[in-house]
């Protein structure tokens, strides 16, 4: 996951410089895809050896939603980029929203 995570200053420097041209947002899509998909990993064998984390995850919609979108932004931004940026907005903005999972348990 960290490695992941540590390409995403590199492609936000690339779609700075190219104004928001279709390939590098596409490849911003996808090291978003792989930081979710990793954090996806992550959280399922955290969760094989804790109970309570198992129970406060439950189906993690919200993950498999953001992985979903980050798939669509990447498809999205080939086409229309600026289209594109805007889902990778709304999923950042979806995460602003305090998880209540772990609250609760």
């Amino acid at each position: 996951m960290l490695f992941w995570l540590s390409l995403v200053p590199f492609v936000t420097s690339w779609v700075g410089e190219n104004h928001f041209a279709a390939l590098p947002l596409a490849c911003y899509g996808f090291i978003l895809f792989m930081s979710s998909s990793a954090y996806f990993i992550l959280a399922k064998c955290l969760a094989n050896n804790n109970e309570a984390l198992r129970v406060a995850l439950g189906k993690d919609r919200k993950g498999k939603l953001s992985s979903l979108l980050y798939l669509t932004g990447i498809g999205v931004s080939l086409l229309a980029p600026m289209a594109g940026f805007a889902i990778y907005v709304a999923v950042a903005m979806m995460w602003f929203i305090p998880d209540r999972r772990f609250e609760r348990r």
